[in-house]
């Protein structure tokens, strides 16, 4: 890690990365400076040095309206920011974000990821981000490896696995999860030709025709009454790459 081996030098690599784990682990006991001087500490940063950098960090997070009040009274949002700041303290070359936005309203989601982005820039951080947004993962990364069963997939640029599915797809959707999978089955006498999936509470077909196939699925449902609530052609997104690399082979993907 950074050029270094981490056996043999993890005393140095250790100084160099800092990891903001799913938990908070600020203490609620402390205030909101004091969890920051208590982290400069064990990273041994000079009081003056520390001072300087909590004080940039409360400015860049926006957590100086937080000051005066118990850490312990703060919103999720607002601890989940005041632990990623304390782990700036070091000013790491390598950020660890193990699913920083889950269970976040969406605008302290759409916070978090503005927070991600000046890490990255201003700070100049590597940020390594575990996430299950995909729409996360596509928006905020230069590369994105996926996984399945704690092993890696695929690796890449998001433009680069995106042109791993060379056809749009076609998504009808359904009520509920139940009707999709009834449905499907129906559809696949007619279209046996063509791969789908259901996800969610949607069928999704992958086709290389999907023009044509598509006024054929109108046609089909139309004709044998079945009830949808919406079709469209869409071209691949980051979820459907995920959705292809991780069959379960069973008819659809987890």
């Amino acid at each position: 890690m950074l050029g270094r081996n981490i056996y043999t030098d993890a005393a140095w690599v250790r100084s160099q990365i800092a990891c903001v784990a799913q938990q908070t682990s600020i203490d609620t006991h402390l205030s909101l400076e004091e969890n920051m001087l208590f982290q400069s500490r064990l990273y041994k940063i000079p009081k003056t040095e520390a001072k300087k950098r909590m004080e940039k960090l409360i400015t860049d997070f926006g957590l100086e309206r937080y000051r005066k009040y118990p850490v312990s009274s703060y919103s999720g949002g607002v601890k989940r920011r005041l632990d990623i700041a304390l782990n700036m303290m070091s000013n790491p070359k390598i950020l660890f974000l193990d699913e920083p936005t889950v269970g976040m309203d969406i605008q302290s989601r759409i916070s978090m990821w503005e927070m991600m982005k000046q890490i990255r820039s201003d700070f100049e951080t590597t940020i390594f981000l575990t996430t299950h947004y995909l729409e996360e993962a596509d928006s905020l990364s230069n590369n994105v490896c996926i996984m399945k069963d704690g092993k890696a997939v695929k690796q890449g640029t998001t433009t680069e696995l995106r042109s791993l599915l060379r056809e749009n797809t076609i998504r009808v959707q359904f009520h509920n999860i139940e009707d999709a999978k009834e449905y499907m089955e129906i559809l696949k006498s007619f279209f046996q030709q063509e791969k789908m999936i259901v996800h969610n509470s949607a069928i999704i077909i992958h086709s290389p025709n999907t023009q044509s196939d598509m006024e054929c699925v109108i046609s089909f449902l139309a004709e044998r009454h079945i009830p949808f609530q919406g079709i469209e052609i869409a071209q691949p997104t980051l979820e459907d790459v995920f959705l292809r690399l991780t069959q379960s082979g069973q008819g659809e993907y987890i």
